[in-house]
C-alpha cells in the first residue's frame, strides 16, 4: 500500500507538469487546428533560461534568498517564452493558415529542430545542472515521502490552471478565444482581432510552459537541449487523451497520464527489483496513445464535430 500511495503522489506531480504543458497544445489546437510540435521546445528555452538567470542572479547577488532566486526565474520564463511563441506565430504559422494542413504540421518539426539546434549552440550539448533552490528535506505523508519542490509544483499547477479557467470562461478575452475557436470569420465579423486572439492564445500556453520548464529542471535537477522533446510529446498524448482541444481534457488527461506512468513504473520496478521500471516508463504514454486513437479519437472529454477542411 505504500508503494501504491507514493507511486500515485509521485503520478499527480508528474502529472500536473504534463496538465500545464497540455494545455498549450489543446488551446492551440482549439483555435488554428494546428499541433504546435515545436510546444515541448518552447518547454526546454523556459528551462534554460531559467537557468542562466540562476546563474547571473547567484553571480550578481550571493545572498539573495534561494526562494526568490527561483520565483524570479520562473516569471523570466514566464516573460521570455510568451515572446518567443508569439514570434514563432508570426513567422512561421500565419503564412501558412489557408495552407493544406500538411504544411504546418512540417513547419511545427522544423521549428522544433531550430530550437533545439540554437539552445545546443548556446548553452552547450552536455546536460547541465540546475541547483536544488528549495528545501531537501521531505514531509512524510502516510508512509509516502513528499519533497518540497513537489509541493511546490503543485501549487504552482492548482494556481495556473485555475486562473487559466478563469480567463477562458469568466473574461472578455476567454470569451474572444472561444468565439474564434468556433468560427474565426464570424468572430472577425462581430468585431474580434482574429490574429490578435490567436497570438495571446500561443503567448498563454507558452508561459505555462516556460513555468512548467523551471519546475521540471528543478523537479529533475537538470536541463538539456534535448528535454522538450520528449515531454512534447507526452503532453501532446495527455491533451489526445483527454480531448484535444478540451482544456478540462488536458488537465484530465496530463492527470491520468502521470499516474499511470509512475504506477506502472513502480510496480513494474518492484516485480523486477527496480531494474525494468523507470525502462517502461516512457513505453506506456504511447501505448495509451494507440489505444486513444484506436478506440476513442476524440479523448476522454472531446466531442464529435465535423472536420472544417
Amino acid at each position: 500500500m505504500e508503494i501504491f500511495f507514493q507511486q500515485l503522489i509521485n503520478g499527480i506531480v508528474l502529472g500536473s507538469v504534463y496538465a500545464m504543458v497540455a494545455v498549450g497544445y489543446t488551446m492551440v489546437y482549439g483555435i488554428l487546428q494546428l499541433i504546435n510540435f515545436a510546444h515541448g521546445e518552447v518547454l526546454m528555452i523556459g528551462a534554460m533560461f531559467g537557468l542562466t538567470c540562476v546563474s547571473i542572479l547567484n553571480l550578481l547577488f550571493p545572498g539573495l534568498p534561494d526562494s526568490l532566486v527561483l520565483l524570479i526565474s520562473m516569471s523570466s520564463a514566464a516573460f521570455l517564452c510568451p515572446i518567443l511563441a508569439a514570434f514563432i506565430e508570426r513567422v512561421a504559422y500565419k503564412p501558412l493558415r489557408e495552407a493544406p494542413r500538411l504544411a504546418p504540421l512540417i513547419t511545427a518539426i522544423g521549428i522544433s529542430i531550430i530550437l533545439q539546434t540554437l539552445a545546443m549552440i548556446i548553452w552547450g550539448a552536455s546536460p547541465r545542472v540546475f541547483p536544488d533552490l528549495l528545501s531537501t528535506e521531505t514531509i512524510k505523508i502516510g508512509g509516502a515521502i513528499l519533497a518540497p519542490k513537489q509541493v511546490l509544483i503543485l501549487i504552482v499547477a492548482v494556481t495556473s490552471m485555475t486562473l487559466l479557467l478563469l480567463l477562458v470562461h469568466k473574461t472578455n478575452l476567454g470569451r474572444a478565444m472561444r468565439a474564434v475557436s468556433e468560427s474565426p470569420a464570424n468572430a472577425s465579423l462581430m468585431g474580434i482581432s482574429v490574429d490578435k486572439i490567436i497570438r495571446l492564445t500561443f503567448m498563454l500556453g507558452a508561459a505555462l510552459a516556460g513555468i512548467a520548464g523551471v519546475l521540471i529542471a528543478l523537479n529533475y535537477n537538470f536541463v538539456h537541449f534535448t528535454m522538450g522533446f520528449l515531454l512534447g510529446l507526452k503532453a501532446f498524448t495527455a491533451a489526445v487523451l483527454g480531448g484535444i482541444g478540451n482544456i478540462a481534457g488536458a488537465l484530465l488527461g496530463g492527470l491520468l497520464l502521470g499516474i499511470i506512468e509512475s504506477l506502472g513504473a513502480g510496480y513494474i520496478g518492484d516485480l523486477t527489483n527496480g531494474v525494468l521500471g523507470s525502462h517502461y516508463q516512457d513505453i506506456f504514454s504511447f501505448v495509451i496513445l494507440i489505444v486513444v486513437l484506436l478506440f476513442r479519437p476524440t479523448g476522454i472529454l472531446g466531442e464529435k464535430i465535423a472536420d472544417r477542411a
